[in-house]
């Protein structure tokens, strides 16, 4: 293996010559200019992304441990994207709240490394890599949930996520044990190879889903997302909803269409009765939501359930439909954790009640809230409904109209209690509304990116046809 090879790393050796990079900044910047280190990350990580949209090779490297091609690839330029969106969201929060107690570098360590995680998790050709990249991704979220170390919730929501990841991962490991069992093999092409259902690798594939679905949020898999939301810091909930989520559907995604395809008679039964149970679920519990976290914690898992109708087809076309959803819900979701940072930091306010009259005061917060609900409720032009239009056609394509009537309805149920924080903003009075303010420059810049994405995704959509064309790679 040459040099050139590494080369297939490029976006992970980068990524970590940054965290070492600020390390070292760390050491050797005075105590008084520790503010610049938040100016410093967002900067590199905004060359890592723009770096990350050069073209790579595709290729193996490690055996066959490694693997890249033009769908991962591009994947990981959506976690860049998602990455640096919510860092400029959290630059106002990290400068008030964090750097003055001399934590901000640990911050960006612990996010970057459970990006990396999510590099090699994504990447992975056999199972060891799979689980060394879940493993990394998952534990510094953890301690990132409890990074307000002076709130209780906060710490509890650390301890609950610690405990729950635990329970999870050492699920999946029992079915990735399982796997092999039956197969012989960690690596990915030799399973697809031999593998069959016998009722060993049929739990064994349970498990294994189990496992992911926690990180996914899927029901009955969910119990943990409401509370960690509540209480970890709006821009961990913010990560955990778009960018763990994220990454985890397009591993799973690629193992059930690739790896796994052969038992697709096993689980695309699984996947249909847990999309049903999600979406339900997901959507009733949020309309009795009036914590903002809270909401956007239920409106995720409900959206987790409209991306499986993606995966029950298991072919190009629901490959595609899953990775252009996930770029809408990216812009969508951190669009509105956006907004309830801004308002949380300037005011400590997150209750729905809180924003009635949000308009009158603040009508450019309340337009970008407005259009991120409208493209999470999937209302056209914005992207959401695109996003939902084209998984509902691959559904229906492949003879599952049941479900795609089914998720219609919930469509339906969670454009009501979306357009209840509409209707706060727009319509209500209050005594007592959010003052008006104007957010910072990194705060402005990071809301102006997610409504460029969300107006572009949904006007310009010959995306998707470059996402279908990628998918071919799988």
């Amino acid at each position: 293996m040459d040099f050139s090879s590494f080369l297939l790393m490029r976006q992970e050796i980068l990524l970590l010559a940054i965290t070492l990079l600020l390390i070292l900044t760390e050491i050797f910047i005075p105590q008084n200019k520790k503010s610049s280190i938040v100016h410093l990350a967002i900067f590199l990580f905004g060359i890592h992304t723009i770096v990350g949209f050069f073209a790579i090779e595709e290729g193996n490297i490690f055996g066959g441990m490694f693997h890249t091609n033009d769908l991962v690839h591009f994947f990981k330029n959506v976690l860049n994207i998602g990455v640096l969106i919510l860092l400029l969201q959290s630059a106002d929060w990290l400068q008030e709240k964090i750097v003055i107690h001399n934590r901000g570098t640990e911050f960006f360590v612990l996010m970057f490394a459970s990006l990396l995680g999510m590099y090699f998790m994504i990447s992975a050709g056999d199972f060891l890599m799979f689980y060394l990249g879940l493993e990394l991704s998952t534990l510094p979220i953890a301690a990132l949930a409890a990074y307000e170390t002076t709130k209780r919730i906060s710490s509890e929501a650390g301890i609950k996520l610690i405990l729950s990841a635990a329970l999870a991962s050492g699920v999946s490991l029992f079915g990735i044990s399982m796997l092999y069992a039956t197969t012989g093999s960690i690596y990915f092409n030799d399973i697809t190879e031999v593998i069959t259902a016998t009722n060993l690798s049929i739990l064994g594939l349970i498990l294994f889903f189990a496992g992911l679905a926690f990180k996914i949020s899927l029901v009955p898999f969910h119990f943990w997302t409401a509370d960690v939301y509540e209480g970890a810091p709006i821009s961990i909930a913010s990560y955990l909803s778009v960018i763990s989520k994220g990454a985890a559907v397009f591993i799973l995604m690629i193992l059930l269409f690739t790896v796994l395809k052969p038992l697709m008679f096993i689980w695309e039964n699984l996947v249909y009765v847990i999309a049903i149970a999600t979406m339900f679920i997901g959507n009733l519990f949020a309309l009795r939501q009036q914590n903002m976290k809270r909401f956007l914690a239920f409106s995720s898992i409900a959206q987790a359930g409209f991306i499986l109708l993606g995966f029950i087809i298991g072919n190009q076309l629901g490959a595609a439909t899953v990775v252009y959803f996930v770029l809408i819900y990216v812009f969508s979701n951190l669009a509105a954790f956006g907004v309830v940072q801004a308002i949380s930091l300037e005011t400590g306010k997150e209750n729905i009640n809180d924003y009635e009259g949000l308009y009158r005061t603040n009508p450019k917060l309340s337009l970008v809230m407005m259009l991120a609900l409208f493209s999470l409720a999937g209302i056209p032009p914005v992207a959401g409904f695109f996003g939902k239009f084209f998984l509902f056609i691959a559904a229906a394509s492949e003879g599952y109209y049941i479900l795609v009537f089914i998720a219609v309805v919930n469509v339906t149920i969670s454009l009501y209690y979306y357009l209840l924080v509409v209707r706060a903003m727009f319509l209500r009075k209050s005594d007592n509304p959010i003052p008006f303010f104007k957010n910072k420059l990194y705060m402005r810049l990071g809301l102006i990116i997610t409504v460029l994405g969300i107006l572009i995704l949904g006007l310009y959509n010959p995306i998707y046809d470059y996402i279908f064309e990628l998918s071919g790679n799988l």
